[in-house]
């Protein structure tokens, strides 16, 4: 019985350790569960719950973590709308401003 509890433990740990590295890149919740799926063939439902596990936790590091991860969100959209808007107005013809 020690065997299996330790060999759980050990899975489990592995797991927290893999979220972590899906923190370090900034993934949401459900982007780190469905890529511990597709890449390291880990359970969602297992994903799901060490890190919810991790959140009761660590509640305040996940709600600044959340924060910010929304703020990089949107800057990264400002910066996509901004690039969007200079690559129109370069490839304008100049004659079309002169009245």
């Amino acid at each position: 019985m020690g065997d299996s509890s330790s060999s759980s433990a050990s899975y489990i740990r592995m797991v927290q350790h893999l979220i972590e590295k899906c923190l370090l890149f900034h993934m949401s919740k459900a982007e780190c569960v469905e890529a511990l799926s597709k890449h390291a063939n880990i359970k969602p439902v297992i994903t799901a719950t060490v890190w919810a596990e991790l959140e009761k936790e660590n509640k305040e590091f996940f709600e600044a973590y959340s924060k910010n991860r929304e703020e990089s969100v949107m800057e990264m959209r400002t910066v996509q709308m901004i690039r969007t808007v200079l690559t129109r107005m370069a490839s304008r013809d100049p004659d079309e401003d002169e009245d």
